[in-house]
């Protein structure tokens, strides 16, 4: 019972998060959310495979390194008096 409750889980999972990862993929180029979209499939897809896992981490850092570097960009630069 326990074998086939994780098959199940794996399958469901696997095929949801595919099925969201792709669409991510095919919105990137298209109007809408779609590096969301993609980060969501790595999501769903991380709960069962460590390599959607490795590479979700690695997305989040390339995130984090966005935002710090637009942040930084905003501030004025220091006035010479």
């Amino acid at each position: 019972m326990k074998k086939a409750y994780k098959a199940a889980r794996k399958l469901v999972v696997s095929t949801i998060g595919f099925s969201v990862l792709v669409l991510g993929i095919i919105l990137i180029p298209l109007p809408g959310p779609g590096i969301l979209v993609s980060i969501l499939g790595l999501i769903i897809l991380s709960w069962e495979y460590a390599w959607a896992e490795r590479h979700l981490n690695r997305a989040k850092s390339v995130y984090r390194k966005s935002i710090d570097k637009a942040r930084s960009a905003k501030k004025p630069p220091p006035e010479n008096t």
